[in-house]
């Protein structure tokens, strides 16, 4: 070993490597608050808790469609989950935020490393000052090095980079699944929509058939001169009201079996083969399992999304606090340069050649440490801080918002689905008595013992009654997908599952190497004690 790599080791062993371990060393101290979960209001119960209807034992809140008993409902779930465009978008949210992740945890490490070469070729002209026949004029030079410099995380800022972007990738993780839990509710109800317009049509013509009887009785009597035309005119005019409901019921059935579609990502003609079969307004419990008050924080994903927004936040108050502080780093080069050029001076002949690139005295470098500090920047960082911590305060209020928001939801379902079914059962009864009042008023009506109009009258409150309740039969069965969409049922099924279906991986993987991030395990959120395992670099 020559005596010029002696005195580079000792000079890095004894001016910088010590500088290197105090900056390093000393680097351990984040400013910025640490982030604490706000606090948020909790009713200790429902209100509609003495029902004997509403239950407070766990229900199956992640397959929650299946109370219906309806495998039409389940084939659909099933499909929307698979082939939904918007949760697709959703699941490749968290793959972009998983990749963020992993940019800003670089920033933990020397932010600049350069490998470097280069060849060059120089001709110094003859007439040139300050020259001499002793300088080569002409020579090759070829140079290879190594260049880092590293800001240290003296003040945390990177630290807390990394800390915001967990938040993100966490949000992103219960936006996900918050379209899931709003996916699988719309669909339910989309389906539930549909078999009561259908059953709407189903009633719709049949009152058509009773009203042509109506009619034909009408024009019979009138031709025998029992009754004026007016009895005739009042049955057709009904007759044609009530055929008039029909095309609006069908445009508005093909609007949802369009909708439906959409939601399970097919064109609008496609969803007609998986609705085939006899149909029916799903039945349901009169009783709902709901849980408690205190498990909806843990369960709905849109309290978690905003409660990441705010973890997310937190930090980027630290990251930035500490540009008002100075920025320390380190920096150097190692190298490895030579020539081809010759230098004959008097007594000192000198020549060198590319090939002596690798020799010790080839070495070059250099390093030191240094710090930045914006001092005199006019209030703008100080402004910055104000901004970040504004908008942490924003999400803070927002995530108190969205816990209200929830409670209310719940509430507001729970009511609906209990009110309903007891106007259920006033519709019914008066159903019942519209559909006698038609059989009695006919009768006398061919006996000669009441007019036409009482005949008119009937028929319209039993085809209003009939409409009516099977509308209300539908919203008890919407009302409860309404009650398990806000208790946030259905993102469960995701678990264990990839956030993006295979083909979609296949195509990113051919255009990009992700290594092993669009697996589910690797997106899988970390415990708190092993969040260290998102912070290394994915190479």
């Amino acid at each position: 070993m020559t005596q010029r790599i002696r005195n580079w080791k000792r000079l890095l062993r004894q001016r910088m490597l010590p500088l290197a371990f105090v900056l390093v060393g000393t680097a351990g101290c984040a400013v910025g608050p640490d982030y604490m979960k706000p606090a948020a209001p909790e009713p200790q119960a429902w209100i509609e808790k003495a029902d004997p209807k509403i239950k407070s034992e766990p229900a199956e809140f992640a397959t929650w469609w299946k109370i219906f008993n309806d495998p039409v409902v389940d084939k659909l779930v099933d499909t929307a989950y698979r082939q939904n465009l918007d949760l697709r978008i959703a699941g490749i949210r968290i793959l972009e935020a998983r990749a963020q992740l992993g940019v800003v945890v670089g920033d933990l490490y020397p932010q600049l490393q350069v490998a470097r070469g280069d060849y060059s070729y120089t001709s110094l002209s003859e007439n040139t000052a300050n020259t001499t026949r002793a300088v080569d004029l002409g020579y090759g030079e070829v140079s290879l090095g190594f260049d880092a410099a590293w800001e240290l995380d003296f003040w945390g800022k990177f630290r807390r980079a990394v800390e915001s972007e967990y938040g993100n990738l966490e949000a992103s993780i219960a936006g996900y699944e918050d379209i899931l839990v709003t996916l699988t509710a719309e669909v339910a109800r989309v389906y539930i929509f549909i078999r009561t317009v259908e059953a709407r049509l189903a009633i719709a013509r049949e009152n058509v058939k009773i009203q042509e009887r109506s009619l034909q009785i009408a024009k019979v009597r009138f031709k025998a001169g029992d009754v004026t035309e007016l009895d005739v005119a009042q049955a057709g005019a009904l007759l044609s009201n009530t055929r008039a409901s029909i095309p609006r019921l069908e445009a508005r059935l093909r609007q949802a079996m369009n909708a439906l579609a959409q939601l399970l990502g097919l064109l609008p003609g496609d969803v007609a083969g998986m609705l085939e079969g006899p149909g029916s307004i799903p039945t349901v419990s009169s009783e709902v399992a709901v849980g408690v008050p205190a498990e909806l924080l843990r369960r709905r994903p849109d309290i978690r999304l905003a409660e990441a927004q705010v973890a997310a936040q937190s930090p980027r108050i630290g990251v930035a606090k500490a540009d008002l502080y100075p920025h320390f780093s380190l920096f150097g080069s190692l190298g490895l340069r030579s020539s081809d050029a010759s230098l004959t001076a008097a007594g000192f002949p000198r020549s060198s050649s590319l090939s002596d690139l690798w020799n010790s005295d080839s070495i070059e470098f250099f390093g030191g440490a240094g710090f930045s500090w914006d001092i005199l920047n006019y209030g703008r960082i100080r402004n910055r801080v104000r901004v970040q911590d504004a908008r942490f305060q924003q999400l803070v209020v927002n995530y108190k918002n969205t816990v209200l928001r929830a409670y209310q939801e719940v509430e507001d379902a729970i009511a609906a689905f209990l009110r309903s079914q007891e106007e259920v059962g006033f519709l019914m009864e008066s159903a019942k008595a519209a559909t006698r009042s038609v059989e009695l008023s006919q009768i006398q009506y061919r006996e000669g013992l009441v007019d036409f109009q009482r005949v008119i009258d009937s028929q319209r409150s039993q085809a209003q009654a009939q409409d009516l309740l099977t509308g209300t039969e539908g919203s008890v069965a919407e009302n409860l997908v309404a009650v398990y969409k806000a208790l946030g049922g259905g993102w469960q099924i995701r678990l264990g599952k990839d956030f993006v279906p295979a083909e979609t991986q296949e195509e990113m993987r051919k255009r990009t190497n992700w290594g092993g991030l669009l697996s589910a395990e690797e997106l899988k959120t970390p415990p708190d004690d092993q969040r260290m395992k998102w912070q290394r670099p994915n190479w």
